[in-house]
Formats: structure tokens, sequence, C-alpha cells
């Protein structure tokens, strides 16, 4: 039955009819004769996410020095009060994140404070020694407006006609001539449509529990990444590490760096092992593509548009709030040092537990249910 129905398929696609002014039909070509890995496809894809996640991921290494030096906060404990706010309204133009985890701090740390790091090449009195976080935000927005310029030139995937072939026939009425040539196909698909055809995106609760979940960790995760920053180089008479920006940048770029070979080669193969919910509850750097997974799987494909939308602007919103709750609350635990109960940045951390306590039991039963 399987090498008929293979058959079938073949003819039927021979069949089909390409517009020749639409592009989407010259983007669904395209799909159709593509053959091997879309290799300059997904480089595409990278730049963008790239130039997106840069901007803000640059920020955490040099970002207290940088209020600092510009006299913002009148105390050095409300640094990480302004922290939040400047992290907040940078991540409004970036809300990706991906490999810029690797290469944005990298560069936020080597290259922010030039003349003291290289005293040799660029001097105290140059324009750079004037104005020391300046090469990395330059570097970053040439880079961004390359890739903005560059993005003029996608495909565009939408289809610009009203169906119909030169023999009359819709894309509608080619579905069915495939569904009837498959008559079991054609009854499952009859039963996924009447299930899900009325049934709003909002009363999912499969796809609703694995956003508001998606949320608390996005939360969770925008909180972490500017409290840590904000820790490692603030002074050790406030809790602090007193690490220098570049230190800063190593670090976090190392992180990136096993994160991106993790979720490259190992998660595909651990996900089929132990599936999804399991690896949000024990691996911390695989929750959100583990629950993007539910989400998708939770909806027919024909609607995931719609409910990714759903769950990036939940996403958008906990990671808005995510810089300034952090912010003041690093600030505030800065003045409580002799606080008799979690004095400093231990409550800091405590409540950084808390919320991803609080997302861990988010993916058992009964809340999250998968489809």
């Amino acid at each position: 039955m399987g090498g008929e129905d293979n058959e079938i398929r073949e003819r039927l696609l021979i069949k089909k009819e390409y517009f020749p002014n639409c592009p989407g039909c010259r983007v669904e070509q395209y799909k159709d004769l593509q053959r091997g890995f879309p290799i300059r496809d997904l480089i595409r894809i990278w730049m963008i996410v790239l130039a997106s996640a840069l901007p803000i991921s640059s920020l955490f290494p040099f970002l207290y020095f940088m209020i600092r030096d510009l006299n913002i906060a009148k105390r050095e404990e409300d640094i990480g009060y302004y922290a939040g706010y400047i992290e907040d309204a940078c991540f409004q133009v970036s809300t990706a994140w991906g490999i810029g985890l690797v290469v944005g701090p990298a560069m936020g740390g080597f290259l922010a404070q030039p003349a003291e790091k290289y005293p040799n090449i660029f001097s105290k009195n140059s324009f750079l020694g004037r104005f020391p976080y300046f090469l990395p935000c330059f570097c970053i927005s040439v880079f961004a407006l390359g890739v903005a310029v560059a993005s003029f030139w996608l495909p565009e995937t939408l289809h610009k006609h009203n169906g119909c072939g030169s023999n009359g026939s819709t894309k509608e009425e080619s579905i069915e001539e495939l569904e009837s040539a498959i008559p079991h196909q054609k009854e499952e698909k009859t039963k996924v449509v009447e299930r899900n055809s009325n049934k709003s995106l909002f009363k999912n609760w499969p796809l609703m529990s694995s956003i508001i979940a998606y949320c608390v960790f996005a939360l969770h995760d925008m909180a972490y990444s500017e409290i840590f920053s904000l820790w490692a180089v603030s002074p050790k008479k406030f809790g602090g590490l007193s690490l220098s920006t570049e230190d800063v940048g190593e670090v976090l770029a190392f992180s990136g760096f096993g994160l991106l070979v993790f979720q490259t080669f190992l998660y595909p193969h651990v996900e089929k092992l132990v599936g999804p919910v399991m690896i949000c509850r024990i691996g911390g750097i695989t929750i959100i593509t583990g629950l993007f997974l539910l989400q998708n799987r939770a909806v027919e494909q024909e609607r995931r548009g719609a409910a990714n939308g759903i769950a990036m602007t939940g996403m958008s919103l906990f990671k808005a709030i995510g810089p300034l709750g952090a912010g003041a609350l690093f600030s505030w635990a800065e003045k409580r040092l002799d606080a008799p109960i979690l004095p400093g940045v231990q409550m800091v951390f405590f409540v950084l537990i808390v919320v991803e306590a609080i997302g861990v039991l988010m993916t058992f039963k009964p809340f999250l249910t998968t489809a």
C-alpha cells in the first residue's frame, strides 16, 4: 500500500502548477526542486538571528561599567536598577537569541574599553579612549545594517493570485484529489479537522499550558542573564566577583558555545530518547526548545503561525518584565547586605530558584498536557 501511495503522490505532484508572477509559487517551486541540505537558506536565517541577538547579548559584559562611568546612578548600589531599564529597552528590538549568546558577549567583552585593554593601539586621549563603549556598539550596528540591507533580497512566500490554474482547478481541489486517491489518509484528515476546526486556540489547553510554561522560563532566562552579568562585575564588598568585561565576555561566550554544540548535535538524539517534556524538567538549557516543540505539536500545521504568534507575544511580555524585575531586585539586594535572612545576592539567587521551580512544576500534569 505504501508503494502505491507514493506513486500516486508523485503523479499528482507532477501536475502541480506554478504561477510565473507569484512570489509564493516561486518559493514552493524552489522547495520542490531542492535536493540535499538547504545550507544557503539556513545561513540567511542565521545572519538575521545573529543581528537580532547581538545588541542585547553584547551589553552584558560592560553594562555595569558603562552606567557607572556615565554617572547615571547616584549610588553604586543603584546600578542594577538602571541596567534593567536599559536592557529592557534593547530587548524590544532584539527578541531572538541563538548564536548571539556566543558572539555577542565576546564582542562586548573584548571590544569595550579598548584604551584600557590595548593601550599600545588606542591611547586614552583618542576618540575610543574618550568613548570606551563605542567600538562594540559600532561594530554591531554596522553588521546589523548590512543584514538589514541584505534582507531586501529575501524571497517573499505570500501567494499573490486567486489560486486558479490554467485548467480552472484550485489548490484546494488538488488537495481533495490527493486525499480521494488515498482513502485512509482522507478519513484521518477529516477526523482531525472536525476536532480542531471550531476550537479556539485559547481553549486549546495543551497549547496554552506550554505557552504559559514557556513564558515563565523566558522570564527566568532574561532575569538570570542580567543578574549573572551584574553580579560578576560588581565589587566584592557587595557580594560580587569583581570580574572585568573581558572575563565576563569569555564566560558567557564559552557557555553560549556549549549551548550551541548541544543544541546542534546532541539535542535531536536526546529528544527522541526521552521526549521534550522530560528534557524541560532536567535540561535547563533545552527548556525553551522542548516547549517550542510542544507548542507546534499541539495544533495543526495551518494554525501554527497563529499559535506561535500568541507564544511570541507572551514571551516578549515576560522577557520585557525580566530585566526590569531583575535589575530592581539586584539593586535592592545590594542594600540589605546585613539582613538576617538571605542577605545580599543570596536573596537574588533564591528568587531565581523559586521562579525556576515554578516553571518546572508547570511541566507536570495536570497543568501541562500534551496533544
